[in-house]
């Protein structure tokens, strides 16, 4: 048997390829941003710009026109609220009364009917006295504040409180006006 026994390396140096050195190359000149690219950047950010004032304005106008809405329609909730109360009272009971009792309507009378059948009348069979058992106008109860100076149908100066009273006048015919009080009112002197 024979062996082959290589031989090593004497040295480190030997056994690394040869190196050679020479001169760097220079590095590629960097080349100068071209000015349509700057333009191209500066429009793009002009336009970013524009887009957020215009979107901006656009927002604002539109609170503007929100709040304007919403302050309509506060006022036309009001008038809804008025309107329903003036319908309110228009058909309380004591208004219906009134102006059936200024039609000429009564109350109260002993109830007959004449029954279609035969055309029997059944009741009392006495004719109305043309007087009222209960004041329709409500002198005597509690005024009904939504239709208190409402007037009635057929006599449009009268209203559930009663017809109103001519003004005050002197002796020259003016009307008499109470003095205005611009401080608050007068208190009595007291010691």
């Amino acid at each position: 048997m024979s062996t082959v026994i290589q031989a090593l390396p004497q040295s480190p140096i030997e056994a690394l390829p040869e190196r050679r050195l020479g001169i760097a190359p220079r590095p590629a000149r960097r080349r100068r941003p071209k000015l349509v690219y700057g333009i191209v950047a500066l429009m793009g950010a002009l336009a970013i710009t524009a887009a957020q004032m215009v979107v901006s304005i656009m927002t604002t106008e539109t609170s503007y026109q929100l709040s304007s809405l919403q302050q309509q329609q506060k006022t036309l909730t009001y008038q809804k609220q008025i309107l329903s109360d003036k319908v309110a009272g228009l058909s309380s009971p004591q208004y219906l009364a009134a102006n059936a009792a200024a039609l000429g309507m009564v109350i109260g009378q002993p109830p007959s009917y004449l029954r279609l059948s035969d055309g029997a009348l059944i009741g009392s069979q006495q004719p109305s006295s043309g007087t009222s058992s209960v004041d329709a106008l409500g002198r005597g109860a509690v005024a009904n504040a939504l239709v208190t100076n409402t007037p009635l149908v057929t006599q449009p100066d009268a209203t559930i409180k009663g017809v109103p009273t001519k003004p005050v006048t002197n002796a020259a015919g003016a009307v008499v006006i109470p003095p205005t009080l611009t401080q608050g009112l007068p208190t009595p002197t007291t010691r």
